[in-house]
């Protein structure tokens, strides 16, 4: 697909756009497609976000945006590999069963943010009832599956423009996969992450038990990518000369099966006895209110986001649009939109440099150095652009999907 880099023109007519991610809990895609939606929305165009919902709980916060909750049969998972084959097979025949009815409305253009949807678009076009799709790939994960690895290949194979949100994985698909894919980025919203201080900081502070100094965020759960282990090594070897340190750990909800990981998780708790609990060292919170995360952002001295992998890094945006300094691994994607002196910079297999990091963060005469570089990056990314940067290249699929059609 040729390279669709244009100006915004609000001449041109408005699309009607299906928005497809893979759950409705706050996952980095997740957000990433209800971001987009809305800025999508907000710019006039008709924008339907889609995710699975099988015990109908609802999108983790209301959107501006038109939602369908796709429903299905619930799955039970996390107990062996089979139960995710199963899982991500009912996601898939869940989609393909709901955009199969008829009366179902059609749309200008569909847009799949992970292998569940995009398969089951990849199945949809094959039988005729769409033309085709756009897949954002956010990143790619190893599997020893063979039928988790055939469905992750083609759910990229098979989309007419493939899109990804860094430079990194627009060099691994064409290099390792040799597809072609165009980098649009990520944005944060500046009006939700602020800094400036909101009444519900000190209660939310409150009910958590956080009165310990340093204050530490890991946000994504307890999951390999993002390196909770090497994490919690780090927050053991900082607090034997900061006692009263606390790390809390948000976030997690992930369809994969992460269950060994986080038993050994829990058995380096044990081993150095400690006991996680709202108001001790060690703070497990799950899945936060979206409405309370710049919230937990501003109660934390430092976010930890030490990963082994990552697609982009929402959150490190996030943290910084909220004052927060960040310690993250030197490696991209962090590499390609953090500068030099904006973070602190660690090894990410070392726990010992995470520490490291940790007590720079925190130094009082870096500190204040670090939050005005935060600041100053995250200003730099909105989501409008990338909403903009997307309509382009929109416009310039549907334009070749009609030359192809009428040759």
């Amino acid at each position: 697909m040729r390279d669709a880099i244009s100006s915004f023109d609000a001449t041109l007519p408005l699309l009607n756009i299906a928005m497809l991610t893979h759950s409705v809990n706050p996952r980095g895609g997740v957000v990433h497609a209800l971001q987009l939606s809305e800025s999508l929305q907000d710019a006039g165009h008709a924008v339907t976000l889609f995710a699975p919902d099988p015990q109908q709980k609802g999108l983790f916060r209301a959107p501006r945006c038109e939602f369908v909750s796709v429903p299905g049969a619930v799955v039970r998972t996390g107990t062996a590999s089979v139960d995710t084959v199963a899982m991500v097979h009912g996601r898939i025949e869940d989609y393909i069963d709901y955009f199969s009815q008829p009366g179902v409305p059609q749309y200008d253009l569909y847009h799949a943010q992970d292998s569940i949807s995009a398969n089951a678009l990849a199945t949809l076009t094959e039988r005729g009832i769409i033309n085709g799709f756009v897949r954002t790939v956010h990143h790619l994960d190893q599997f020893d599956d063979p039928q988790l690895h055939a469905w992750q290949e083609r759910g990229f194979r098979q989309a007419a423009q493939l899109l990804c949100v860094s430079k990194l994985w627009k060099d691994k698909l064409r290099n390792e996969h040799g597809i072609t894919a165009e980098v649009v980025g990520n944005g944060v919203d500046l009006q939700r992450y602020q800094p400036q201080a909101a009444a519900r900081d000190a209660t939310l502070a409150q009910e958590l038990g956080l009165t310990g100094s340093p204050v530490f965020l890991a946000v994504g759960g307890v999951e390999p990518r993002k390196n909770t282990c090497g994490i919690l090594q780090a927050f053991l070897r900082f607090r034997r000369t900061h006692p009263r340190a606390q790390l809390v750990i948000a976030g997690g909800t992930s369809l994969l099966d992460h269950r060994d990981y986080q038993q050994a998780f829990n058995a380096l708790l044990r081993d150095h006895q400690i006991s996680p609990g709202l108001g001790e060292a060690v703070v497990i919170l799950g899945q936060v209110a979206d409405a309370d995360m710049p919230s937990l952002f501003r109660c934390a001295d430092a976010l930890l986001f030490p990963s082994l992998k990552e697609g982009f890094g929402l959150v490190v945006l996030e943290a910084m649009a909220c004052g927060v300094p960040v310690v993250v691994s030197r490696i991209a994607p962090f590499t390609e939109y953090l500068k030099g002196g904006s973070c602190a910079w660690v090894e990410p297999e070392d726990p010992a440099s995470i520490a490291a990091g940790m007590a720079y963060a925190c130094d009082p005469a870096i500190n204040p150095k670090l939050r005005d570089a935060g600041a100053d990056i995250s200003q730099q990314f909105s989501w409008m652009q990338s909403a903009q940067r997307h309509l382009s290249i929109y416009r310039a699929c549907l334009a070749q999907s009609k030359e192809i059609s009428y040759a």
